[in-house]
């Protein structure tokens, strides 16, 4: 069973990525989702295997995917950054976009 994050970490992970990272969420989803044009994404919520995000296609479809964090399975708060930073680079890798560096 992956570990849950309290609704702190949910409502904070969450807001920042939504509302700073929209473009991130984006690049994510586009490389990750099994649907293609996709043109909108948001994260919705994560648990210590995987993230979510709710995707909408130029068509209209829309669809709920998960991406597993790629260094496996997390426990705390400060790994989720982490997890993402490695989507996101693992994003640009697959979409071949350049990564922007990470503080």
């Amino acid at each position: 069973m992956p570990h849950i994050f309290d609704d702190a970490a949910l409502t904070g992970v969450l807001g920042h990525m939504n509302n700073d990272h929209a473009d991130d969420n984006l690049l994510i989803a586009r490389a990750f989702s099994p649907l293609p044009d996709v043109i909108s994404s948001t994260m919705t919520t994560f648990d210590g295997a995987a993230g979510q995000w709710h995707v909408v296609t130029a068509d209209g479809t829309e669809d709920v995917i998960a991406v597993p964090w790629p260094g496996g399975e997390i426990t705390e708060r400060r790994e989720v950054r982490r997890e993402i930073v490695a989507l996101y680079d693992a994003a640009c890798a697959r979409l071949g976009v350049p990564a922007r560096p990470h503080d």
